[in-house]
């Protein structure tokens, strides 16, 4: 089985064929594919990491749709001085279906 760690929105996910990953907002139509770059590929017991070597090597991806994540809330407050603060925050979300590590 082949996986490959790939870069999408600041972060390195795990995938592999079939997957679905949630990800920062892609600038993607849903439906389009997209391709994400692979920092890393382990087929079987062969492991690349080599920068010319994953040049080569395309992780595909079907934009499923767009969302957004579970609100969180922020809170801020200071003892004796009658500051509170409290504001909330959803993050814009990808779900994207990996369809093929080549």
């Amino acid at each position: 089985m082949a996986y490959a760690i790939v870069r999408a929105g600041g972060r390195q996910e795990k995938v592999s064929t079939g997957d679905l990953v949630v990800l920062d907002r892609l600038p993607a139509d849903v439906g389009s594919s997209i391709e994400l770059p692979a920092l890393m590929l382990v087929d079987g017991d062969k492991i690349t990491s080599d920068k010319k070597e994953l040049e080569k090597v395309t992780v595909s991806a079907e934009v499923l749709e767009h969302n957004r994540g579970k609100k969180i809330v922020i809170q801020k407050y200071k003892n004796k001085t009658g500051y509170k603060k409290r504001q909330g925050h959803r993050q814009n979300q990808t779900r994207v279906k990996i369809t093929d590590i080549k």
